[in-house]
């Protein structure tokens, strides 16, 4: 059955399209819900009338794509992974995977838009993913997947450096004292010499 898509209706197309689509799911879903309606010369009439406000929310909705690409393309996406000594991951990184990470961003993407290499990763390195905006607009997403041994060995670096400069602060007190000590070392001689003398 032709239909003609009264809004956006995710995974089958854009308010205006036509779509052919079984009978059941036309009469069960989209019908009730308002979300599309029979596509007929009395319908195709009406939306040739809405046709300009169609296009201008589709050109809203280019800008919104063309947007979305350039912040996608800034962001520095890392994720880590438990890893064996040859690099190779325990699990995989996934096109799931990879919007969970971009969500923790801001990015709210469909894990259905994103283009993984290979489907899945299954090594540390560096990789591209790409991510299908509006129409045919993509956005290519560097990814660096890193051992999370190594991650964890970067933080325990940075601790034991922070460790091996906290002595140096201690040890100037100590240095303070020194002179105290050459002081009391003339004064001891004064009095052998006195004692000496008294003899």
């Amino acid at each position: 059955m032709k239909v003609i898509l009264n809004v956006d209706v995710k995974h089958l197309g854009e308010e205006g399209d036509v779509k052919d689509v079984a009978n059941g799911y036309a009469r069960n879903y989209l019908f009730p819900r308002s979300l599309a309606v029979p596509c007929n010369d009395v319908t195709l009439a009406h939306f040739e009338g809405r046709r300009a406000d169609i296009e201008a929310r589709k050109e809203e909705k280019r800008k919104d794509a063309a947007g979305l690409k350039e912040r996608l393309e800034g962001a520095k996406l890392t994720i880590a992974m438990s890893a064996g000594t040859n690099g190779k991951l325990y699990g995989a990184v996934t096109n799931q995977t990879i919007a969970d990470e971009l969500a923790k961003l801001g990015f709210e993407v469909e894990r259905k838009r994103i283009e993984v290499p290979g489907l899945t990763l299954k090594s540390v390195g560096k990789y591209t993913v790409i991510v299908h905006l509006y129409e045919s607009a993509t956005a290519e997403v560097p990814v660096v997947i890193e051992a999370q041994g190594a991650k964890e060995a970067k933080e325990a670096g940075k601790a034991e450096h922070s460790r091996k400069e906290a002595p140096v602060v201690e040890e100037t007190p100590v240095a303070e004292e020194a002179p105290a000590v050459e002081e009391a070392a003339p004064a001891a001689e004064a009095s052998a010499e006195e004692t000496e003398a008294d003899e």
